[in-house]
């Protein structure tokens, strides 16, 4: 992880942004696939992992349904204008 924290603040420590969340996500993704980590830091990446995927999962939802909202219930399809 790019920032210098302890383990235990990372669990509760909530994203600022989707974006930074999802960084940091990938960032984990990249440190785990890399079978560098010990057993313990492993499950850490994991749970913090699981949080950002969350995190962003719930995120995602709140602006799908406000684009619902704006279009009145009804998700309009993408068109290319040229």
């Amino acid at each position: 992880m790019a920032k210098s924290k302890s383990a235990s603040n990372l669990d509760d420590e909530s994203p600022q942004s989707y974006e930074l969340a999802l960084e940091e996500l990938e960032g984990l993704v990249q440190q785990m696939e890399s079978s560098q980590l010990p057993l313990d830091q492993l499950l850490q990446a994991y749970q913090r992992g699981a949080l950002l995927l969350k995190f962003c999962r719930e995120k995602l939802t709140t602006i799908e349904d406000q684009i619902k909202v704006l279009d009145e219930g009804h998700l309009k399809t993408y068109t290319d204008a040229h």
